[in-house]
C-alpha cells in the first residue's frame, strides 16, 4: 500500500499511542498506474475509523467514509481510454496523499508457474527485445513473490508501476510483456500488465479464501488459520494424516515410533541425492527417503527444549522427535528449523526421524552439513553435519499436502500476491501453470474456482487467457497413456465451455527435453489473439461418417493445413477403455476425417502424447491444440 506516515517507524513497528492511523491506498495504487477504461473505478484504502474520506481523480470529485475498522471505497465513473496523465488526490483527518501521472487503457493480470514467470532476458532474441522495449505507454507491475497464510492487504515489499524500457524488462515475464506488447500495438492504448507468478506452483495456491473453502473444506481451512499462530500444533492435528497415508503406501508400519523396523544405511554426504554414487537415488532421485539421526541430551538439555535445525531440504519433509510430527515445509530454498518442546524430548538417546519427498530433479539435503544442528534452549548448539543414515520408503505416490504447504496449499500466494490488488478493475488474466498439477485428478474444479474467484474480485466480464501446455517430455512411437496430455485436455475444456475464455496452445513450440522453452513470443502473440477476440482453432465435435470419423473445428483462418505430410499425423480412434490406434487424417477444408479399419470407436485424441509430433495448423499458423472428443453416431 501507499502509506502516509507521521512516526518515522519502519512499517510493522507500534506508532506512538497518540499517533494518527496513516492514511493509505491500496497497494495496486502508485504513481505511473493505468486504470481500467470503462469500468468503474474503485479507489480503496485505510484511514482513521469513520474517518470522513475525499478524494479527486483528475477533475473528478468521490467522498465517502471509513468503517469502523478503517476500511474505505471512493467510487468514480467510468473513463474512456487516455494517455493524458491523470493525478489522484485523497485526504482524510488532516492528512493527504497524491498519485501522479495515471493512464486509462486495459489491464491485464499475468499469473501462473515458472513458464509465466521466465523473463523476456532470458526469451529467444530477449536482449534484442529487452534493448527495444520502451515504451511509455505499456506500464508494468511486478508482484514481489511472497506468501501468506491469510490474505493481506500489502505486498512483501513494495513496488510500484513503471513504463517499459530496458530497466523494467529484463526482469519481467517474457510472456506477459509479448502479449501485454501486441495489445498495445493493436488497441493503440495504454496497456497495464500485473505480473503473480511463483515458479513450481500448483493452482491451489492461487486460489482466495472462497475457493479454497470449497476445495479444501472448513477443516482445512481451519488448520491453515491454526498454522499461522500454532505451527507445531497445526502440524499435530495434520500428522495422523500423514501416517494413514504413509501406512496406505507402505502396508503398515510406523517408523517415527519404529525406527528399527526399516533397514538402515549410512548417508553418504550431506549433500543432493543425486551425488550419492552407487545408491538407487543416483539414478533416480524422485521419492520418498528417510533419515535418520540420534542425539543424546542430558536432563538439563531436555528440560530446556530445542530447536532442530536441518537447513534446506530439497522438496518436502515431514519430520518426527521420539515419534511427535515436528514439522512439515515444502520449499527448496527454505531452511526448516522446527522448535521441540521439552515434553518431546527425554534424557539419553533421541531418534530423529525425517521423511524427505523430492518431486523433480535432484532432491534430499541443499544446504551445507554446518547449516544442520540441534540448539538447545539454553543457547548450546549441537552440530548434526555427521552421524545420519537412510533408507529408501517404500511408497510409490506422493504424500499428502498440508493447507499451508508453499507449492500446493490454500491460497498462500493469493493472500500476498492477488489479495492486496483489492478489486482493482481489468481487462482480463493470462494464465500459464499445470505442469505441476499433471497428476491431479480435479484441476479443472480448481481451476474454474480459481477463475470464479479473479471475476468476482476484477470485474464479471473479466476476459481469461489459458496457456495450453507444451510439448515437453518423451515422444513416442505409439499410442500412450499421458498425464501431460490429459492436463492439456481440461484446459482445453474449462476454455470451451467457459464464454469468456480463449486458449493458447504452446503443443508445438516447446523442447522435448526442456520444461521451460525459450519461445514466448508466439505464446504472448497467441494469448494476444484470444484478448483481442480473434478466434484460435478449437475442436468442435467428431462423428461417424461410415468406417470413418469427422472432426469439425471452430476458429480456422483460411483452412486447415497438413505441414510437411500429405495428411494430419497425430490422431488416434480409441475404444470405450483406453485402446487406441494412430489413424491416418485427412484435411477436409475445416474438417479432418480420419480413416477407420473396422475396429471399435468411441473417441478420438489429437497430439495425446508428453511430448507430440503434430504438424495441423491453420493459414494463420496457430496449431490445433491436443483434445479427446467422444465420437457420437452419424
Amino acid at each position: 500500500m501507499i502509506r502516509l506516515a507521521f512516526t518515522g517507524l519502519a512499517h510493522g513497528f507500534a506508532a506512538p499511542a497518540l499517533a494518527a492511523p496513516a492514511l493509505e491506498l491500496g497497494a495496486v495504487w502508485s504513481d505511473h498506474a493505468v486504470i481500467q477504461r470503462d469500468r468503474l473505478v474503485l479507489v480503496e484504502g485505510r484511514a482513521a475509523p469513520n474517518a470522513v474520506v475525499s478524494a479527486t481523480l483528475g477533475t473528478e470529485r468521490a467522498e465517502g467514509k471509513a468503517d469502523a475498522a478503517g476500511d474505505f471505497t471512493l467510487r468514480f465513473a467510468a473513463r474512456p481510454a487516455s494517455a493524458a496523465p491523470v493525478d489522484l488526490a485523497v485526504t482524510a483527518g488532516g492528512q493527504s496523499l497524491r498519485v501522479t501521472d495515471l493512464a486509462v487503457g486495459d489491464v491485464w493480470l499475468c499469473s501462473g508457474q515458472s513458464n509465466m514467470e521466465f523473463p523476456l532476458a532470458h526469451a529467444l532474441n530477449g536482449g534484442m527485445e529487452v534493448a527495444r522495449s520502451g515504451d511509455p505507454g505499456l506500464r508494468l507491475l511486478q508482484v514481489p513473490k511472497a506468501m501468506a497464510y491469510l490474505p493481506q492487504r500489502a505486498f512483501g515489499k513494495p513496488t510500484r508501476w513503471a513504463a517499459a524500457g530496458p530497466d523494467t524488462t529484463a526482469d519481467f515475464s517474457a510472456v506477459c510483456y509479448f502479449m501485454a506488447r501486441e495489445l498495445r500495438r493493436a488497441r493503440g492504448v495504454p496497456i497495464g500488465a500485473i505480473h503473480a507468478s511463483w515458479g513450481g506452483s500448483k493452482v491451489t495456491p492461487w486460489l482466495d479464501p472462497q475457493a479454497g473453502a470449497a476445495i479444501g473444506g472448513a477443516s482445512d481451512m481451519a488448520l491453515l488459520g491454526l498454522f499461522a499462530k500454532d505451527r507445531l500444533a497445526a502440524v499435530t492435528q495434520f500428522a495422523p494424516r500423514w501416517q494413514a497415508w504413509y501406512a496406505g503406501e507402505a502396508g503398515g508400519g510406523a517408523p517415527w515410533t519404529r525406527p528399527d523396523d526399516l533397514p538402515w544405511q549410512p548417508v553418504p554426504a550431506i549433500s543432493g541425492w543425486l551425488a550419492w554414487t552407487g545408491t538407487p537415488l543416483a539414478t533416480k532421485a524422485t521419492g520418498t527417503v528417510w533419515l535418520r539421526r540420534q542425539v543424546t541430551l542430558t536432563a538439563d538439555q531436555a528440560r530446556a527444549g530445542a530447536t532442530l535445525m536441518l537447513g534446506v531440504l530439497d522438496d518436502m519433509d515431514m519430520t518426527f522427535v521420539n515419534g511427535h510430527a515436528v514439522g512439515n515445509t515444502f520449499g527448496w530454498d527454505e531452511e526448516r528449523a522446527y522448535k521441540l518442546p521439552p515434553a518431546f524430548l527425554r534424557a539419553g538417546v533421541n531418534e530423529v526421524m525425517v521423511a524427505v519427498t523430492n518431486t523433480y530433479a535432484d532432491g534430499g539435503f541443499a544446504s551445507p552439513a554446518d547449516r544442520l544442528a540441534l540448539v538447545t534452549g539454553d543457547g548450546q548448539r549441537m552440530p548434526l553435519a555427521t552421524g545420519w543414515r537412510y533408507t529408501i520408503a517404500p511408497v510409490r505416490r506422493y504424500p499428502p499436502r498440508p493447507p499451508w504447504d508453499a507449492n500446493a496449499g490454500i491460497g498462500l500466494m493469493h493472500n500476498r500476491m492477488i489479495a492486496p490488488l483489492g478489486h482493482f478493475a481489468m481487462d482480463g488474466a493470462a494464465w500459464y501453470q499445470g505442469e505441476s498439477d499433471v497428476d491431479t485428478p480435479d484441476y479443472a474444479r480448481r481451476m474454474k474456482a480459481l477463475i470464479a474467484g479473479w471475476r468476482a474480485r476484477f470485474g464479471p466480464a473479466l476476459k481469461v487467457g489459458i496457456v495450453q501446455l507444451a510439448n515437453y517430455g518423451p515422444v513416442a512411437d505409439k499410442p500412450v497413456s499421458s498425464d501431460w496430455a490429459r492436463t492439456r485436455d481440461v484446459q482445453r475444456r474449462i476454455v470451451a465451455e467457459d464464454g469468456n475464455a480463449a486458449l493458447a496452445s504452446a503443443i508445438d513450440i516447446g523442447e522435448p527435453t526442456d520444461i521451460h522453452p525459450a519461445n514466448k513470443l508466439l505464446v504472448g502473440q497467441r494469448l494476444a489473439l484470444g484478448a483481442l477476440g480473434k478466434p484460435v482453432p478449437m475442436p468442435l465435435a467428431a462423428r461417424r461418417e461410415g468406417n470413418a470419423v469427422r472432426v469439425t473445428f471452430g476458429g480456422i483462418e483460411g483452412g486447415l493445413h497438413a505441414l510437411s505430410a500429405a495428411q494430419a499425423i497425430g490422431f488416434e480412434l480409441c475404444d470405450a477403455g483406453e485402446a487406441c490406434r494412430f489413424a491416418p487424417a485427412r484435411v477436409d477444408g475445416d474438417a479432418v476425417v480420419i480413416a477407420g479399419n473396422g475396429g471399435p470407436i468411441a473417441k478420438v485424441r489429437y497430439g495425446w502424447a508428453d511430448s507430440p509430433v503434430v504438424n495441423l495448423f491453420d493459414a494463420r499458423g496457430l496449431p490445433v491444440p491436443g483434445f479427446e472428443l467422444d465420437v457420437v453416431g452419424e
